[in-house]
């Protein structure tokens, strides 16, 4: 296999859904979404299969650990959000499913060349592509104000912060005269404030991309107006995207110099975790809160990166899988009572229990695992992530996320009341998933109970992954 082979591999896949899609004649093309979901499959089962390779372009692309990690994890997330699409209904399956699952894909194949970026310009290059088809699809329900409202909110904030990236990589090219990662390094240098300003102007950059806190603007509004399915695959894989390609320029680039970005990451860990927290507390919409939700928890990633150290990425990585799933699952949960209730509020979970059983169980694991309760995936995420900072000296910034956990944990058992506490309403009746919906769910249920009993395959990998980098 070459060092492209899944990038390949999804070029075909993007171009076969765009040729599909000028011959549909048929309102109904789901046979278009089942195309791109059968092809994002096979690429994921391929991914098994793919070799560390020697660094291509001149050493501006790389196949190595990381990159076949990441790009694993965004196969998986990308096949269970188009499965989850699928429907009558659905916006993925209507007249435009052709353009939906072609945004998707090249989305997706900006993920796949921006985790083997290992040159400035590729890495920004990358972004773009990554970041673009999302404006569009944010707004794809244009029908709606609030669609269009939150996705010109999304553009807006995207196209400022990918301007203040594209600044500070102007920066760093001009004071270390190298657009290679491994060569920054070399010129990082206390007589180089130049070089610190744009790296700070670039971790501004990414903020924007990973929606820390005070950055997260775009996020609650864009998650309430979007596609369900779309958002459950937005809210991670960008995400892990970005996290990536934070481990790229900040410690690979930067060799033994990593130490000088602990303070600013710890800072933004615990703000990020504190403000996202605080500001859930509040919702009454299910996408609003996990919206607060996901930015609290990019805090507790931050607090994995903030260790500098090969633990600590690894269980960042480890983190992002457990995130994946759980997050995914709670999203794809809301989806499949808004088609019954025409409600996305957490009023329309009252009485799940009583009305769909195996649903509000599969909500209530994915609650548990984001709240960090044994003895599920996310208790191990969180854990871990605590123990690398604690090894790295940062003990007050685990105190903050040990102590905000709790506050999470208030907000996620609300949920958890709604569904098994409170009676139904008079005019709620059963809940009747897709079978396509209800694999999703099952999907994401099997690896948050899966990981949280057997965490340890995808710990090791992520060490072994990690290790390079330091």
């Amino acid at each position: 296999m070459t060092a492209f082979t899944l990038e390949l591999g999804l070029s075909a896949l993007a171009l076969l859904v765009f040729g599909a899609s000028l011959i549909a004649r048929r309102p109904d093309r789901r046979w278009i979404a089942w195309l791109a979901t059968a092809g994002v499959l096979v690429l994921g089962i391929l991914s098994a299969f793919v070799t560390p390779t020697p660094p291509a372009l001149g050493g501006m692309f790389v196949q190595d650990g990381l990159a076949i990690f990441a790009k694993r994890l965004f196969l998986a997330a990308t096949f269970i959000g188009l499965l989850a699409g699928i429907s009558v209904d659905g916006v993925a399956c209507g007249r435009r499913a052709g353009e939906y699952h072609l945004l998707i894909l090249s989305s997706l194949l900006g993920m796949l060349v921006l985790a083997s970026a290992r040159d400035l310009i590729l890495l920004f290059v990358a972004f773009e592509l990554m970041s673009i088809p999302l404006y569009v699809l944010a707004g794809f329900l244009k029908r709606e104000d609030e669609a269009v409202e939150a996705a010109l909110k999304f553009f807006l904030v995207g196209s400022v912060s990918s301007a203040v990236m594209a600044y500070g990589l102007s920066f760093v090219y001009g004071a270390a005269r190298t657009t290679d990662l491994a060569r920054v390094a070399q010129g990082f240098a206390p007589g180089q404030p130049l070089l610190l300003l744009g790296l700070l102007a670039v971790f501004a950059g990414f903020a924007f991309k990973i929606a820390a806190f005070p950055f997260h603007m775009w996020v609650p509004d864009t998650y309430e107006a979007a596609s369900t399915p779309f958002v459950a695959w937005l809210s991670v894989t960008p995400k892990a995207a970005g996290f990536v390609a934070l481990f790229r320029v900040y410690f690979e680039g930067m060799g033994d110099r990593v130490a000088t970005w602990v303070p600013i990451a710890a800072g933004l860990a615990a703000i990020t975790i504190v403000a996202g927290n605080l500001m859930a507390l509040p919702q009454q919409n299910t996408k609003r809160l996990l919206a607060y939700s996901g930015i609290a928890h990019i805090g507790y990633m931050l607090v994995g990166f903030a260790a500098a150290s090969a633990s600590g990425t690894a269980m960042v990585l480890f983190y992002l899988v457990a995130y994946v799933f759980a997050n995914m699952g709670a999203f794809l949960v809301v989806e499949a009572v808004a088609r019954s209730e025409r409600s996305e509020a957490t009023a329309a979970l009252r009485g799940l229990a009583q009305r769909s059983p195996l649903l509000a169980l599969a909500m209530l694991l994915f609650l548990l695992s984001l709240g960090g309760i044994p003895f599920v995936a996310g208790f191990w995420a969180k854990l871990y992530v605590f123990w690398a900072a604690a090894a790295a000296g940062l003990y007050w910034l685990v105190l903050v996320g040990a102590v905000l956990t709790v506050v999470a944990l208030f907000y996620y058992l609300i949920v958890a009341k709604r569904m098994y506490i409170e009676p139904p309403d008079a005019s709620a009746g059963q809940i009747h998933l897709s079978g396509t919906l209800a694999l999703a769910v099952i999907l994401c249920a099997l690896g948050v109970v899966g990981i949280g009993l057997y965490p340890k395959p995808i710990v090791m990998a992520a060490l072994r992954v990690a290790a390079p980098l330091f």
